[in-house]
């Protein structure tokens, strides 16, 4: 298990590496491009791989017990050590991160985007693979932020350059935001770790914040708090990620939304919430707060984007949904109860399956019709999807119902739950203020639903024209979409094997490291 755990964070490294060589002899194959293709499918596969053997050797009955450890001292001086390990928060994030890298390895080896060499794309998914797993592996907050600050620039890159249109402008909104966060949140892990004495997250969260002044940790949720936030994202720091999403190619936006967002609320819950409890405590409310503006300005700005007449780009209105689905995984962790923690964790997973499968659809839409804005896509009765590519169409109709909280499919268990978590919270929050923060997110799933709906109707339906049939869905495209069908199927009707690994985790984290 341990060396398993190394493997998978490490790998992909060697993988890119190996990507960027000249392949021997024996593997060049007819296509050099083909083959280095093939190469990324491969090690993501192997990755895949290693994490489902890692989840099914998972100690089960103890899952906020961290697994698979391997503490190695680094940097003496500072007490920085290369600390790695998995518990039930952060073991669905990684084999979420494994199995979407995979889909978009395999995804791109038939549909590889427009741009330079297939060797670098390669490289720079690998890489990302690399940083976002190291993200939910390490147990060191120095280790965490090299981590976190590993992805920007394979993303910026993906975007950059295997893009479309304002690609350059959106990379560098992308890289320029989470660079600006990153900064401070650097500032705000050195200040706890220098304070305490240590920068190891899991004696840090067993000491609950004892070890640090209320001032501190105010400071440090503060500091902290804005560059998780950045990467999140949250109103009103979300503004980089409508354009990024617009402009990146399909298997760049099923990557940042299905992953990277996470890493922002990871964050919160792995280090603000047992670490600077207090400071934590303080600003509660008003991530509550921030997180609602969200939740209904995205819902607000979908409907404006899906209202005939306004040239809505289909990319850019999943991309305002994620804002305000990310919205309600911030307000089950203001909650600071189990029951929203656990919502919040389980939302995450939610939108990773639910929103990456848009993303594919939503690219396999504008590959078909050469476009994604919605009023070219729909004409005057709308895109009638249903009679000219049926099986694409009952597929964007899925993911559609399943994004807007669908009871029996796993949206609607993290919705709940955070919703729960809002009519009580912890103890020293006000009920009052977190009660109507639930009212206004209750009013965010109904705004929801009605531009989701409306979506289906515009895409979907409408009379059938004169026009050649679509290519329907394709063997490859069902090879990459099946696995998030059925996971977002199994996760609403079963929500049992997801909570059963967090809940524990979750009690275990909100008592100061006691079971």
């Amino acid at each position: 298990m341990q060396v398993l755990l190394a493997f998978i964070v490490v790998i992909p490294l060697v993988g890119a590496v190996a990507a960027l060589l000249p392949a021997p002899p024996g593997l060049k194959g007819k296509d050099p491009d083909q083959a280095v293709l093939r190469h990324g499918v491969t090690v993501t596969g192997a990755i895949l791989v290693a994490a489902i053997v890692l989840a099914a050797g998972f100690d089960h009955d103890h899952p906020s017990k961290m697994q698979a450890t391997t503490d190695i001292s680094w940097i003496p001086a500072l007490d920085v050590r290369i600390h790695l390990g998995i518990d039930g928060i952060s073991l669905p994030l990684l084999v979420l991160t494994a199995l979407l890298t995979f889909l978009c390895a395999l995804y791109s080896y038939f549909k590889m985007p427009e741009g330079p060499s297939p060797k670098a794309f390669v490289a720079l998914l690998l890489v990302l693979e690399s940083g976002t797993l190291a993200t939910f592996a390490v147990l060191d907050l120095l280790l965490f932020f090299l981590a976190f600050e590993m992805v920007l620039i394979p993303m910026y890159f993906l975007i950059a350059r295997w893009g479309g249109a304002k690609k350059q402008a959106a990379a560098w909104k992308f890289i320029l935001y989470t660079l600006l966060g990153s900064v401070v949140m650097l500032l705000g892990l050195l200040l706890i770790g220098l304070k305490s004495g240590t920068f190891d997250m899991v004696a840090l969260a067993t000491d609950n914040g004892r070890g640090l002044t209320s001032s501190v940790q105010v400071i440090a949720v503060l500091a902290i708090g804005i560059g998780l936030a950045v990467k999140t994202p949250m109103w009103p720091l979300h503004s980089w990620l409508p354009d990024a999403h617009t402009a990146a190619p399909t298997v760049g936006s099923v990557l940042l939304a299905g992953v990277l967002l996470k890493m922002g609320t990871y964050g919160f819950v792995r280090i603000l919430l047992p670490i600077t409890p207090d400071g934590m405590h303080t600003f509660a409310p008003y991530l509550a707060a921030f997180a609602v503006v969200g939740i209904i300005y995205g819902s607000l700005a979908c409907l404006a984007l899906v209202r005939p007449g306004s040239k809505g780009d289909l990319k850019r209105l999943i991309a305002y949904s994620s804002v305000g689905h990310m919205g309600f995984v911030l307000l089950g962790i203001a909650s600071m109860t189990p029951t929203g923690v656990n919502g919040a964790l389980f939302a995450n997973i939610a939108h990773g399956l639910i929103t990456g499968l848009l993303f594919f659809l939503v690219g396999a839409v504008k590959d078909r019709y050469g476009t994604a804005d919605l009023d070219t896509l729909s004409g005057a009765t709308g895109a009638a999807l249903y009679g000219r590519a049926p099986r694409l169409g009952g597929l964007l109709a899925f993911a559609a119902v399943a994004s807007l909280g669908l009871p029996g499919l796993a949206g609607f268990w993290g919705e709940m739950l955070t919703l729960f978590g809002s009519f009580d919270p912890a103890d020293g929050l006000s009920r009052p203020a977190f009660l109507t923060f639930m009212s206004i997110a209750a009013v965010g799933t109904l705004l929801t639903a009605a531009y989701m709906l409306m979506v289906v109707r515009r895409v979907c339906m409408g009379e059938k024209r004169e026009e050649p049939q679509l290519a329907d869905v394709q063997t490859y495209e069902f090879a990459a979409w099946t696995p998030l069908v059925a996971l977002t199927v199994l996760a609403g009707l079963w929500p049992a094997v997801l909570l059963g690994l967090t809940d524990p985790a979750v009690q275990k984290l909100l008592a100061g490291g006691k079971s």
